[in-house]
C-alpha cells in the first residue's frame, strides 16, 4: 500500500508496505478522507512538542471498514471515523474518564503511525460508527471535537464574554461550541482572511485584527469594561499566549487548547488579584465526539464550509508545505483517497 512518512522536519517521502494485517480485536480501515491537522503542519516544522521521527501522520481520518471480525457493532462496508487518542485504561486519568489526558497516551499521528495510508489498522474501542454523515463530515468530527472539549472545560454560563484567539480550524470549532453555549463570541487573529470567514460563514459578530487594532481597547469597549470573563487560546503561539493573561477579567479562567514547546510566565500578582483560573484541554473524549456528531446531525454546524483546499493523496508531498502560507488562505485541507 501507499503511504506517507514525515522522515525529519520539512520532509515527507511516499513508501511502499505492507497492508497491516487485522488482528483480533482490531479493524482494517481503508482511508476515505484525511483532514490536514495543526499538529500534522507542526510536527512537518518540528514544532511539535510530543513528536518524533520518522513517522506517518494523519489523524483526522474517515474511512470504510474493510476487514473486521467477531463485532457484533460493525460490518465490513460502514462508513467510521476514530478516536485517535489510545489510552492504557489504568492510570488515574483514565479510571476517572480523563482517557484523553492517559499518563501514558498514545496518539495516532504523534507517538504512533498515523492513519496517512491507504490501509490503516485501528482497535475496534476506538471506531465510531459514522451513522449517516459524510466522508468529508467524518473526518472533522475529531477537530471538533477538541473545540467541543475546550467549551465543557470553560464550563461557558449564556452571556458570558468568551475571547478566542486563532482562527484556524481548532478556532472555529471553540466558536461554534461556545455560540452553541450562549456565549457572546469574540475572536482576534491577525490573518483578515480568516476574521472575515469567521464573519461570513460562523456569523461571528465581533472580530478584532490584532495586527491592525488595539486589542485591549477593543475588548474593554465590547465588554463594557469588564474583559472577557473566558480566555480561550487556540494558536499554539507564544507570544500570543502569554499576552493573553492581560485580558482576563476578574473571576475570568483562561484555557490553553493550543500547544507551546517553550515555558510560559506571566505576573502573579496580576492573575493572583483576579483569582483566575488557568487550565489546559487536551484531546477529547467519546462523550465530545458523540456530542460533535449530534450537532452536525441536528445542523448545528455545517463544517464542510471550512474546507477550503481539496487534493489527492499523491499530491500531499508536493503541496503540504504550501498550506503553512497565510497567503494561501487555508482553512481547512482535505485529502481524498482514491
Amino acid at each position: 500500500m501507499h503511504s506517507l512518512i514525515c522522515l525529519q522536519r520539512g520532509q515527507l517521502e511516499y513508501r511502499e508496505m505492507e497492508i497491516p494485517f487485522a488482528e483480533p480485536g482490531h479493524a482494517l480501515l481503508k482511508i476515505k478522507r484525511i483532514g490536514i491537522c495543526g499538529t500534522d503542519l507542526h510536527a512537518y516544522e518540528g514544532k511539535q512538542p510530543y513528536f518524533n521521527y520518522p513517522r506517518i501522520l494523519g489523524h483526522e481520518l474517515a474511512a470504510e471498514i474493510a476487514v473486521i471480525n467477531d463485532s457484533n457493532e460493525f460490518s465490513a462496508g460502514d462508513a467510521v471515523t476514530i478516536i485517535p487518542y489510545y489510552s492504557c485504561g489504568k492510570c488515574i486519568a483514565c479510571r476517572k474518564g480523563k482517557t484523553n489526558c492517559c499518563a501514558v497516551i498514545k496518539v495516532c499521528g504523534v507517538h504512533i503511525d498515523g492513519g496517512m495510508a491507504e490501509y490503516f489498522s485501528v482497535p475496534v474501542e476506538y471506531i465510531i460508527h459514522g451513522d449517516g454523515l459524510s466522508y468529508d463530515e467524518l473526518a472533522l468530527v475529531e477537530p471538533l471535537s477538541i473545540g467541543a472539549h475546550g467549551i465543557r472545560r470553560a464550563a461557558i454560563e449564556p452571556g458570558e464574554f468568551v475571547l478566542i484567539i486563532g482562527a484556524g480550524p481548532i478556532g472555529l470549532g471553540l466558536m461554534e461550541f461556545a455560540r452553541i453555549a450562549g456565549a457572546e463570541v469574540i475572536v482576534t487573529d491577525i490573518n483578515e482572511t480568516r476574521l472575515a470567514f469567521c464573519k461570513e460563514h460562523l456569523k461571528v459578530k465581533h472580530t478584532i485584527n490584532g495586527a491592525m487594532e488595539n486589542v485591549m481597547e477593543r475588548l474593554r469597549t465590547l465588554t463594557h469594561g469588564d474583559m472577557p470573563t473566558v480566555i480561550i487560546d487556540a494558536t499554539g503561539n507564544r507570544n500570543a499566549m502569554i499576552k493573553a493573561f492581560e485580558y482576563v477579567a476578574h473571576g475570568g479562567r483562561y484555557i490553553l487548547v493550543g500547544l507551546q514547546k517553550e515555558e510560559l510566565h506571566f505576573s502573579h500578582p496580576e492573575f493572583h488579584k483576579r483569582e483566575a483560573t488557568l487550565m489546559s484541554s487536551r484531546n477529547a473524549t467519546k462523550e465530545d465526539f458523540a456530542y460533535v456528531m449530534r450537532c452536525m446531525k441536528q445542523g448545528l454546524i455545517k463544517p464542510s464550509t471550512y474546507i477550503t483546499h481539496r487534493t489527492s493523496f499523491n499530491k500531499i508531498k508536493e503541496e503540504f508545505a504550501g498550506w503553512l502560507d497565510p497567503a494561501n488562505g487555508v482553512i481547512k485541507a482535505m485529502v481524498e483517497m482514491e
